[in-house]
């Protein structure tokens, strides 16, 4: 019996079926912004959050932001371009990446942005190691500008951890989610067992204690 439950249990958190399924009922739920709704509700900057890198990248020949970090990086541009408002990076070098990373999120980043985009930051903030430190040490950062409302660009399942935290250090939180976990196959393909299934659902799961913990 536990042998069965074990893996009927397994195959549930392979499937990405179960991940969309756990996202909308384990976290809060966000919607999309737009450039108009920044602006109506008085939006000073657009805050961007790092969230990890690929420290050697031989291709490249340099580090490069990881999937999470470059996915938030294009959005962020793009909402910035849309609404004509300032950017700010918050990355340092996360606690699991001590040992193998010595570029902050922040310094990578910006060189993408310039390099790929053609932009650049305002401000950067590039000693944070997890998402309380993004917002406690990039508070210092702003405040001499009197940056207090931000729009804060995240994945739409860290989004309840890392709005909570901002507004814990004194910011005016405007979520401005992305890469929500949704439906991508057909629905017979959705319920098989992958491996973006289970790291899909490892990403809820992880958000989902961290912010029991948080609270």
């Amino acid at each position: 019996m536990l042998l069965t439950f074990t893996l009927a249990a397994l195959w549930l958190v392979c499937c990405h079926g179960f991940a969309v399924w756990l996202a909308r009922t384990a976290l809060p739920q966000f919607v999309p912004t737009s450039a108009a709704q920044l602006a109506q509700a008085g939006v000073q900057a657009i805050v961007i959050l790092g969230g990890g890198l690929l420290p050697h990248a031989p291709e490249y020949g340099a580090a490069q932001p990881n999937a999470a970090t470059a996915a938030r990086l294009r959005y962020g541009i793009f909402l910035s371009r849309q609404s004509r408002l300032p950017m700010a990076f918050s990355g340092g070098v996360g606690w699991g990446a001590q040992e193998s990373q010595t570029s902050s999120e922040a310094d990578i980043a910006q060189r993408v942005a310039r390099d790929e985009y053609g932009v650049v930051f305002r401000w950067l903030e590039n000693q944070s190691r997890d998402t309380a430190e993004n917002a406690f040490r990039l508070r210092p950062v702003l405040q001499p500008d009197g940056i207090k409302r931000i729009a804060l660009v995240t994945h739409a399942w860290h989004m309840p951890r890392a709005a909570a935290q901002f507004e814990r250090a004194g910011f005016v939180v405007v979520p401005a989610p992305m890469g929500f976990v949704l439906a991508v196959n057909s629905p017979w393909i959705e319920w098989m067992p992958s491996a973006e299934g289970l790291q899909a659902s490892r990403r809820v799961f992880g958000e989902w204690i961290a912010l029991a913990a948080m609270r």
